[in-house]
């Protein structure tokens, strides 16, 4: 929260660079909303770099054992991502693509994790709900970058 007036100033420097708001906002909400959440997963645990490192490859396996606050997390990890990142980048503008983008993101975590022997589990699970929290705000947003694709469309055809 206290990088909340930062995020906005940023996001009033760019809007006045470039004459329009849309694709700063979508810039700024993108790593803003992204960046701390990433952060957080890669925390190390109690015992980082002694504590073995753990793999769980079952799907569903730890989602019957995750608390709440842990789902609702995964879920949230790329939610920004998946709600902006079509709304500023055309090629991201479907929901299998936001779910690529969000997979290979989450996996590259998820490998982190491991490798750097966080004290993490570094789980199939997390992917899945990573990958499910994007899907699901991409098509929150689905109504606005479809209306930006037909918006430029039309201008394309006027030219």
């Amino acid at each position: 929260m206290l990088a909340l007036p930062l995020a906005a100033l940023a996001v009033l420097i760019l809007v006045r660079r470039r004459h329009e708001w849309r694709t700063p906002l979508a810039e700024v909400g993108m790593i803003y909303g992204t960046v701390p959440w990433v952060w957080m997963t890669l925390l190390p645990g109690s015992r980082p770099g002694v504590a073995p490192a753990r793999v769980s490859l079952v799907p569903l396996r730890d989602l019957l054992t995750m608390p709440t606050g842990q789902i609702v997390g995964n879920l949230l990890v790329f939610a920004a991502l998946g709600f902006l990142a079509p709304l500023r980048f055309a090629v991201l503008a479907s929901v299998p693509r936001v779910l690529a983008l969000a997979a290979g993101c989450s996996i590259l975590i998820e490998t982190a994790q491991y490798v750097f022997r966080l004290d993490r589990v570094s789980s199939v699970d997390d992917v899945l709900l990573n990958t499910a929290g994007a899907g699901l705000a991409a098509l929150a947003s689905r109504r606005w970058w479809l209306i930006r694709g037909l918006l430029a469309g039309a201008r394309s055809v006027r030219c």
